[in-house]
């Protein structure tokens, strides 16, 4: 007899990750039942046929009830959130999302879900280790003494924790990642939630269409980040769910860029040349930030397999269709 698949519930499917994240379990042979998302359902930036899509306050108990009726396992990748601009200006609303990730974990545990995956963020670690721009890729330990990015890194922190104690004390399985900047087509592009990525795409797109070649960016442009393309965040995320691996994890690239060497990228897909203007008011986030790869390596082999500069031109192609088709960024 085949035993049946795992059930799965996808939070926050509405969004960039989650939504590719839904495509990705039921191409694994995974079938999710149910994807979740607070935005009404035209809002989405990807709907799967084939599962319950639910519009859905997971900050409410009784919805999240709800949604984890009947599923084996729970993907709670639902939060506010969005680009630096959003993160520090939006500070309570950030941390407004510890009421959804605590509900989940309790309705995890009262619908008897097998796993529990939560998407935490490489905002949670030490920002006294991340002041230069020559950054020290961050382990896994660097995230105590504790010094978040304040707001969204408090709240990522805090149910980290809550997942480890949720498994201790209850025995709900729990398997947390640390996203490091995730970008890639059907995301954010526009209206100040976008990450830089994107928005530097866009306005590389505006600027190449409107025939002012310049640019404005954020901060000096030095600081350095890392960017993990989405079927790499992908494939690590089921990876990291099916692991014995009980402490967070760096899910990311080590492929370390400044943002203006991320501008020359999208530069020289888009063929153009555009004088750089700087807004030093801007947020910019922290100096320097990189994943040290290290310890998911060694226990689940999985390091990124696409170049920054080919998920690029995947993400600058996506956006300049939708930006020729009129649509919106969501």
């Amino acid at each position: 007899m085949n035993q049946r698949a795992e059930t799965a519930l996808v939070c926050g499917a509405g969004g960039f990750i989650g939504g590719h994240l839904v495509k990705s379990l039921m191409a694994s042979g995974i079938n999710v039942i149910r994807a979740v998302d607070v935005k009404p359902l035209e809002g989405w930036h990807q709907r799967t046929e084939g599962v319950e899509n639910l519009s859905l306050d997971l900050k409410d108990k009784e919805s999240c009830l709800r949604a984890a009726d009947g599923v084996d396992l729970v993907y709670q990748l639902a939060a506010d959130m969005g680009g630096m601009g959003f993160i520090e200006n939006n500070k309570a609303l950030c941390m407004l999302s510890v009421l959804t990730n605590t509900h989940m974990l309790m309705a995890a545990k009262a619908k008897g879900v097998k796993r529990f995956f939560y998407s935490s963020s490489a905002c949670v670690y030490n920002g006294e280790k991340q002041t230069s721009e020559d950054a020290v890729a961050l382990k896994e330990s660097d995230a105590y003494p504790a010094l978040p990015e304040d707001g969204y890194g408090w709240e990522k922190l805090f149910s980290e924790r809550m997942c480890r104690h949720f498994e201790e004390d209850f025995g709900l399985v729990c398997r947390v990642a640390r996203y490091h900047n995730v970008y890639g087509p059907h995301g954010t592009w526009d209206g100040g939630r976008e990450k830089a990525p994107a928005a530097i795409c866009r306005k590389v797109i505006e600027a190449r269409n409107s025939g002012v070649h310049e640019i404005n960016i954020w901060g000096d442009g030095r600081q350095t980040r890392s960017f993990m393309y989405i079927d790499d965040c992908l494939k690590g995320t089921q990876m990291i769910m099916q692991s014995e691996i009980r402490e967070p994890i760096n899910l990311g690239s080590s492929e370390l860029v400044t943002i203006n060497q991320l501008v020359d990228i999208v530069e020289e897909i888009a063929g153009i040349k555009l004088k750089r203007s700087y807004d030093l008011n801007a947020p910019k986030g922290v100096n320097g930030r990189n994943s040290d790869n290290t310890l998911i390596l060694e226990k689940l082999g999985w390091e990124p397999s696409i170049r920054l500069r080919d998920g690029m031109e995947r993400t600058f192609r996506w956006i300049e269709r939708e930006i020729a088709d009129g649509a919106g960024g969501r």
